[in-house]
């Protein structure tokens, strides 16, 4: 008797010194299935399955439900292989950016005073990014390379895309710089800050600070013509590429996304775009209501895609649709994919249409006369 005492004694006093439980993170709902017809939707070509649009067609079109891989998505015996650089960059060297973090176990709140706000907790923190930097075999020491700038790296399968599409002349010989998110994710993170910010300031960091260091570690020299210069990225990596673009065309001319968060995920608050990426296609427009820039734009959103339901500015699919309307009535060159049976940043259909989508995008491209 007195061992089962001692033992329930042990296991209350356990319990009472146990920390509470960190809150949970509010339920999602699955997104639901859309269909690529749904009215309010851009009219858009729908092809064959298991085939995709010609990479010198301009428009909208409809492409799944099989997502086979591009043989340009893996590596081809024979084809020469571009050297990986690979290097890492410390908050504490960063005047841009010097790391942020959201607390732990905490999430964005609705504010009660504004539900088209959040109360965010957020603190200092350090933060170190990889970076890594694909030259292909064809480069020339001392000549300034065509490059694409991508998010959320290091990015693999696009260095052995790159391989293939040099080799076989689709794209002009290029360095790709895979940049690493300051870590985190959404409101209150690096991540978040760099991405979701309407503003040139993430462009200007890679100006700054990324590029300088490319050049001096990789030992190759990049061109300043934004035409020999393109972006790319997924989710918020997306709409990252086309704001780096967007702010910057003196640096930009070419962008590449999947599943593009053209939405309002943009803390902190910022009067001028209060919907954050949403504003570039919103009753604001600011696609529209801009003077066009020389822009080349690809985009793909999947049939379930993300779909928030806290307010009206959170749905993936509804805001890439209507990124495709303002880009074609404002004249834009662009590709727009509606893919069947398909998630969020889909790494079938990344390896099914990457390889025609930097062909799609690097159209048109001519050296400069020197």
């Amino acid at each position: 008797m007195k061992r089962l005492l001692l033992i329930t004694t042990l296991v209350l006093s356990a319990i009472a010194q146990t920390p509470p439980a960190a809150p949970a993170r509010p339920p999602r709902t699955p997104p639901p299935t859309r269909d690529p017809h749904t009215p309010g939707y851009v009219k858009a070509k729908d092809l064959p399955d298991a085939t995709l649009p010609s990479p010198k067609q301009n428009g909208n079109f409809i492409i799944g439900p099989t997502h086979n891989p591009d043989p340009a998505m893996t590596v081809q015996p024979g084809v020469p292989q571009g050297t990986v650089i690979d290097f890492t960059m410390e908050s504490k060297d960063s005047k841009i950016y010097p790391g942020i973090a959201r607390e732990r176990n905490t999430f964005p709140r609705q504010d009660p005073a504004d539900p088209t706000k959040l109360i965010i907790s957020s603190h200092p923190a350090p933060y170190t990014r990889k970076v890594s930097v694909y030259v292909p075999k064809q480069y020339v020491p001392g000549t300034a390379a065509p490059f694409i700038v991508g998010a959320d790296g290091p990015d693999k399968s696009l260095f052995i895309a790159l391989d293939n599409l040099i080799h076989q002349k689709r794209v002009p010989a290029m360095v790709a710089i895979s940049i690493g998110n300051g870590s985190g994710d959404a409101q209150g993170s690096q991540r978040g800050l760099e991405y979701d910010t309407m503003s040139g300031l993430y462009a200007e960091f890679v100006e700054k600070e990324v590029l300088p260091l490319v050049e001096a570690k990789a030992n190759v020299k990049l061109t300043k013509d934004p035409d020999a210069r393109a972006t790319m990225g997924g989710s918020s990596g997306g709409s990252a590429a086309l704001i780096m673009a967007w702010f910057h065309p003196e640096w930009y001319h070419r962008v590449l996304t999947y599943s593009g968060t053209y939405v309002n995920q943009q803390w902190p608050l910022d009067p001028n775009y209060p919907l954050g990426a949403w504003d570039f296609h919103s009753n604001k427009a600011l696609i529209a209501n801009s003077p066009r820039k020389p822009l080349r734009l690809w985009l793909e959103i999947s049939d379930r895609d993300n779909l928030i339901t806290r307010d009206a500015h959170h749905d993936w699919v509804l805001a890439n649709e209507h990124m495709a309307r303002v880009l074609k009535a404002k004249g834009y060159p662009y590709q727009f994919l509606f893919v069947k049976n398909a998630g969020h940043t889909d790494r079938a259909v990344k390896a099914q249409t990457l390889a025609e989508a930097l062909e799609y995008i690097w159209q048109g491209y001519k050296p400069r006369q020197k």
